[in-house]
């Protein structure tokens, strides 16, 4: 009785999604709240300009933040796997052996955002093309396990997806600057992030001035990539 109880009081407890508009981690956290249906409050904060409150309950000082009741939980893979444990409609497989090939995919997410990140940070053009190299060998190792989809294992949405829907959003942008070759090739990719793109828990976890606001962060990166956004010639000028 007491093991019921304890479940039924984590499954009333108020959840707040602590965020910030450009990070792709709690986009994946909110997607998977959506896809679970979980009922929830969001904060923004602004990481250059970090609220006290908000570094006690992230030692990182990162988001996302999930606060459950009380407590709070910081770093998105964490929480996803918390999510999973504590709501219904359970976005991993129920095979174990499944389950552990699909966490090793979210990883492999997880390495395209860093890539992404030293994309759009790359100094110059020469580390810019390597890292689209870099990015367009990873999803080249998608490519080849994705079958005939909608989704990354079939018929069933899955945190997999969850976790590459924001990967692929940045993509919206860095498309509209120049083709960087980065799904050349990649058919199966495509298709999959065509079909995530409207899906209505992946198009609503972000603001309608989502891409104008990455488009200024890009810009003052001072980077090769922000360089590409206002030169002529070849690279395609983006407007916002």
């Amino acid at each position: 009785m007491n093991r019921l109880n304890n479940e039924a009081a984590i499954m009333t407890e108020n959840l707040t999604l602590v965020s910030h508009v450009l990070c792709p981690y709690v986009q994946r956290v909110a997607i998977a709240l959506a896809e679970k249906g979980v009922a929830h409050d969001r904060v923004t904060v602004d990481l250059a300009d970090k609220p006290g409150w908000f570094l006690e309950i992230s030692p990182p000082g990162r988001t996302p933040v999930l606060k459950v009741g009380d407590a709070a939980l910081f770093e998105s893979a964490a929480i996803l796997e918390y999510l999973e444990e504590t709501r219904l409609n359970p976005l991993h497989p129920a095979d174990p052996i499944d389950r552990a090939r699909h966490r090793a995919w979210i990883s492999l997410g997880s390495e395209c955002l860093g890539d992404i990140a030293g994309f759009y940070s790359a100094r110059d053009d020469a580390t810019l093309e390597a890292t689209a190299g870099r990015l367009h060998a990873r999803f080249r190792l998608v490519e080849d396990q994705l079958g005939d989809g909608p989704w990354f294992a079939g018929a069933r949405f899955s945190l997999v997806d969850t976790v590459f829907a924001p990967v692929f959003r940045h993509f919206d942008t860095f498309d509209r600057i120049a083709n960087f070759g980065v799904f050349d090739g990649l058919a199966r990719v495509l298709q999959w992030r065509a079909t995530l793109a409207p899906r209505p828990s992946v198009r609503d976890v972000v603001s309608s001035d989502y891409q104008t606001l990455l488009a200024a962060f890009l810009r003052r990166r001072e980077s090769a990539l922000s360089r590409c956004m206002t030169e002529g010639g070849s690279k395609a000028r983006l407007s916002t």
